[in-house]
């Protein structure tokens, strides 16, 4: 039995285990084998463990600071496996860099010096950059706020998250092929995609080619998941994401349909006028439908509906500020783009908000290098 150290952090509508890098390197087992145990991955309950058995609440941080100039804090995230003995370390996660920046300044990783402070991210899995604002009034760090983020009611500390040049992190340019549009073959016919790099790489299909009219409830939305799910091999490829020969990953790229606004209900009821956003998002998440939308995959429609010829362009109300609201199954998100110097593509800002839930020590059964 090994003994870990760790904080669950909600970020945004993620919950987030946060674990020192250190403390994991001294257990003496490797991180894939620890958090497969740690959370029972194996079992889709994940019932002996601290998982969530949901995609958005069986995730994990290894955090340790940064020797590279101009970042305070490194990490590592981890989609762990649900009723599937795999770790994904190919993405990003918005919602737990939101637990990250809360966790850093909560835990001495960045000076105190103001009314707030910020703490600038490298995500070691993809390369990319963010920061995460926090107000600490007084030089002191809050506990609780009163920040609201669609897809939940609870109440956190605001964080302010920046995605700093995200275009191109894991392929070189925003758009992987040269295309705004390409094709992929789905089981009935030729579909059209925009694939777009930025924040994570994500392949977005315009939702009448399913049917949808994208402003769907999450069970309407699952009837399309299967085939979104064998487009995303495709797209995998298409993007050179993946060889043939290599496992299928059911994280990256993101995959979704967008469509023009609608008036429509959110999951709790809400009545969401067609005027109150601007462009209809739908996004999977591992197997199932996302409750929100990912962050990074907002990222990712911001930058696709700026780009003309893409399938988000094409059914995007545009705005002469920057903002784009999305219309998600939680409600609408909004994310600002803001011009970056020396040819950087534009920062995206979105608000989020972050609680601390709890301090443990994790008793992980862990025997001979293997999961107990």
């Amino acid at each position: 039995m090994l003994r870990l150290q760790g904080e669950m952090i909600r970020g945004g509508t993620s919950k987030c285990w946060i674990f020192d890098h250190h403390e994991v390197v001294a257990t003496g087992v490797d991180a894939d084998t620890l958090l497969l145990a740690a959370y029972n991955a194996a079992d889709p309950r994940q019932i002996d463990g601290v998982g969530g058995a949901s995609s958005t609440t069986s995730k994990a941080a290894i955090v340790r600071t940064s020797a590279e100039p101009g970042i305070d804090v490194e990490y590592a995230f981890a989609q762990v496996g649900i009723g599937d003995e795999s770790v994904e370390w190919t993405s990003n996660c918005g919602n737990c860099a939101t637990a990250v920046a809360l966790y850093a300044v909560h835990n001495g990783l960045v000076p105190i010096t103001a009314d707030a402070a910020t703490v600038r991210m490298l995500n070691v899995n993809t390369g990319a950059r963010l920061t995460g604002t926090i107000p600490t009034p007084g030089g002191t760090v809050p506990d609780e706020g009163t920040a609201a983020v669609p897809g939940t009611a609870a109440l956190g500390v605001p964080v302010l998250l920046g995605f700093e040049d995200p275009a191109g992190t894991s392929t070189g340019r925003a758009l992987p092929t040269g295309r705004a549009l390409d094709t992929l073959t789905a089981p009935a016919s030729p579909v059209e995609v925009s694939l777009v790099d930025a924040g994570a790489p994500a392949a977005l299909f315009e939702a009448k080619a399913f049917g949808l009219d994208g402003t769907e409830s999450l069970a309407e939305f699952a009837t399309a998941v299967p085939a979104l799910t064998a487009l995303r091999r495709q797209a995998a490829l298409t993007m050179g994401l993946a060889d043939e020969c290599d496992p299928v990953s059911h994280a990256v790229p993101k995959v979704g349909v967008v469509a023009r606004s609608a008036s429509y209900r959110t999951t709790h009821g809400t009545l969401i006028s067609q005027d109150e956003y601007d462009l209809a998002v739908r996004m999977v998440s591992m197997h199932a439908p996302h409750p929100a939308i990912g962050l990074t995959s907002a990222v990712a429609l911001a930058t696709a509906a700026a780009i003309p010829g893409t399938l988000a362009h094409r059914v995007t109300r545009q705005t002469a500020d920057g903002t784009l609201r999305l219309g998600t199954p939680a409600g609408v998100i909004t994310a600002r783009t803001v011009p970056a110097p020396d040819g950087a593509s534009p920062t995206v800002l979105l608000h989020r908000a972050a609680r601390r839930i709890a301090r443990a020590e994790l008793l992980v059964p862990v025997l001979e290098g293997r999961p107990a």
